[in-house]
């Protein structure tokens, strides 16, 4: 199985980082995913991924600009911020699984301006990914409908879509496109995230875990092992095995990201 859509740079796992890839590893996860949500936090990706003993599931690198830097409440990046994160993803290129954590959030964005802004760099960023032959990485927090309008009307086709959490009628709609919707396994626990794996074929489902956060218990931190029980709710929805959805949600990611 492959995590598309992890934070394991993040600071909650400075303490067993190499204990939740074995894990990770043990459970048939192979290969992780880690996005970048800034320019440090690029940064942080990039050490990690270089440190990552051998054993356990191996990690590979996305750089992005997170939307909730333009969040109300925060300083949004200025232009310099932005070509500085556009520059480290043009250097880094070659070695990159895809372009993310980008997309659009309407949830802590509801300034007008600030959303115009938000919009702006993902067509940007959109572009970028095309010059680059790279896959995007989208988060589309309440925002679902028009993250998948821009991109199908910027011609992306190598697309993930995270965590989905709109309507399944318009995931549908980006399904068919091409987009692929990646399931974490806050599914055992959300309605939507069911609703919307029943309505979506299996051919545009993969697998990840969000870690550290969308795990199976809200509280608790969520790791990579835990696709297990996505994989599972899937197999369910679709009436096959696990063992076809491991192989399958694969298949997708492969076909969208580099390096696998």
């Amino acid at each position: 199985m492959i995590d598309c859509h992890a934070h394991l740079a993040a600071r909650e796992f400075d303490g067993d980082r190499d204990a939740v890839r074995r894990r990770a590893m043990a459970a048939g996860v192979r290969v992780v995913l880690v996005v970048g949500e800034d320019a440090e936090d690029n940064r942080r990706v990039e050490t990690v991924v270089r440190a990552a003993s051998p054993e356990g599931a191996r990690l590979l690198p996305c750089f992005g600009l997170h939307p909730d830097r333009f969040a109300d409440d925060r300083e949004p990046p200025d232009r310099d911020a932005v070509d500085g994160v556009t520059a480290m993803i043009r250097a880094n290129a070659s070695r990159l699984a895809a372009i993310g954590e980008v997309g659009l959030d309407r949830w802590v964005v509801k300034d007008p301006a600030r959303r115009a802004a938000q919009t702006r760099l993902l067509e940007e960023l959109a572009a970028l990914a095309q010059e680059l032959d790279l896959a995007l990485n989208v988060h589309s927090r309440s925002a679902g409908h028009y993250a998948i309008d821009l991109l199908a009307a910027a011609g992306s086709r190598r697309v993930l879509m995270h965590a989905f959490d709109g309507k399944a009628s318009h995931a549908v709609r980006g399904a068919e496109a091409g987009f692929v919707f990646s399931i974490p396994p806050s599914v055992v626990r959300s309605p939507q995230k069911q609703k919307l794996v029943r309505a979506l074929p299996l051919e545009a489902l993969a697998l990840e875990s969000d870690s550290p956060v969308l795990g199976p218990v809200a509280e608790e931190r969520n790791e990579p092992a835990n696709l297990v029980l996505a994989r599972d709710v899937i197999a369910r929805a679709h009436g096959t095995t696990p063992e076809r959805v491991a192989e399958v949600t694969t298949q997708n990611a492969k076909r969208i990201f580099k390096g696998l």
